[in-house]
């Protein structure tokens, strides 16, 4: 192993990137979010998306990757208000990874955004940002999601 495979770089996501994000997003939800889920709803997490979903996301140019060596490990997108998506692979969660991501996410959802930083927490992720100064507001369902089970989540805000 080599240096450059645990030096990680932060750059703007760009076209092609969509299959590593989807690759992310799923094994993040299999391994991190597997204690706190069922299994129905891990299964069906994803539900309709494809990296094509993820090709559009990055189309509109808010979301961020983390690379280690030619492997993409971590993502974070925004909109004005809402940093919307974030997830790591297992391996570098705990690392320090999610924080830089996160601080990104918060800055390009302050873009042309007046008032509270929200999230859409998934229930594993809840003490991640409230660590980070976020705090719940109220419980609901996950309302980025493309078909599958509803899943639980906390609305937290900034």
């Amino acid at each position: 192993m080599n240096d450059n495979e645990h030096t990680t770089t932060l750059r703007p996501a760009r076209s092609g990137d969509g299959r590593a994000v989807f690759d992310v997003t799923r094994h993040s939800v299999r391994e991190l979010a597997k204690e706190h889920y069922s299994a129905e709803q891990i299964a069906g997490w994803m539900g309709d998306r494809t990296p094509d979903t993820y090709e559009a996301l990055i189309a509109k140019g808010l979301m961020v990757v983390a690379e280690q060596g030619d492997r993409i490990v971590g993502f974070v997108d925004s909109e004005p208000g809402e940093v919307t998506r974030l997830f790591l692979l297992a391996d570098v969660a705990g690392s320090g990874l999610g924080k830089m991501l996160l601080e990104i996410g918060i800055r390009n959802a302050r873009q042309d955004h007046e008032g509270p930083i929200r999230v859409e927490s998934t229930v594993n992720a809840e003490g991640f940002y409230r660590r980070h100064g976020f705090r719940a507001v109220e419980r609901g369902y996950f309302s980025h999601g493309v078909g599958g089970d509803p899943i639980e989540i906390v609305h937290m805000e900034l």
